[in-house]
């Protein structure tokens, strides 16, 4: 393993901060507040780096913390799942579908989902504009659009996270106003700020929620062809490292 001064460095040597399939990775590992993250990184025999895994906590889920990896071998993506998934304790598994077979054959999964990585290009753009929608910004400073029904909210959307080249949009829509265009509206506007920042909006979707890949497309977002596996995780107790 690194010393945690070559942690960033590491990190780096294994992923593109401007592919889309590495930007959720490259936000915990780089960007996540330094004390809701441990990044764990591998070298090989000639001291090359080898992999990384991050886990984090996130306020979406504050008994399960996100996991995300990347490994160039099987040795690698073993050593740092034992060392860096507390045994017999819940996380949320986030990894490009690659990489599916090692944490599947190191790591107990349920409700694995395969999610598309889409991204919206400023000339793709298609500004939908609602008068009763209201923007303003989320408490960590992202935009935030809202289309409210009286009392309740009808469509949300913001940011999840952002880095330095992406920003991932988020969307809700009440059941009893879909139809109306909403959704549409409430991320297009998202989006259309994260555009102004000179970052690239994206948009993870599960491959088998047809209503919010319409949504996404008739906005203007494009699949990259990334795929991304999320699922429920546990480490067994029995598991050990490998890598000294």
């Amino acid at each position: 393993m690194s010393e945690a001064g070559d942690e960033r460095r590491n990190v780096q040597a294994l992923v593109r901060q401007d592919d889309p399939a590495d930007a959720l990775a490259v936000y915990y590992a780089l960007y996540a507040p330094a004390n809701t993250r441990a990044v764990f990184t591998a070298v090989d025999a000639a001291g090359v780096p080898d992999g990384f895994l991050v886990r984090a906590r996130t306020a979406l889920d504050l008994f399960r913390p996100i996991v995300a990896f990347r490994a160039r071998t099987e040795r690698a993506a073993e050593s740092l799942i034992a060392l860096g998934v507390p045994a017999a304790r819940p996380v949320i598994l986030a990894v490009p579908a690659h990489l599916g077979p090692w944490a599947y054959k190191y790591l107990q999964t349920s409700d694995a989902e395969v999610h598309r990585i889409y991204r919206l290009d400023a000339a793709d753009h298609h500004p939908l504009v609602n008068v009763l929608a209201t923007t303003g910004r989320d408490p960590n400073g992202g935009p935030r659009c809202e289309i409210r029904s009286g009392d309740q909210l009808g469509a949300v959307a913001g940011v999840n996270w952002q880095t330095s080249h992406f920003a991932e949009v988020y969307v809700y829509t009440d059941p009893a106003v879909r139809g109306r265009g909403w959704g549409k509206s409430v991320v297009s506007t998202v989006a259309g700020l994260v555009l102004a920042t000179g970052r690239i909006p994206l948009y993870v979707v599960a491959e088998n929620n047809d209503y919010s890949i319409r949504l996404a497309e008739a906005v203007g977002f494009h699949d990259t062809g990334g795929r991304e596996i999320l699922a429920e995780a546990v480490r067994p107790a029995e598991s050990a490292p490998t890598i000294g």
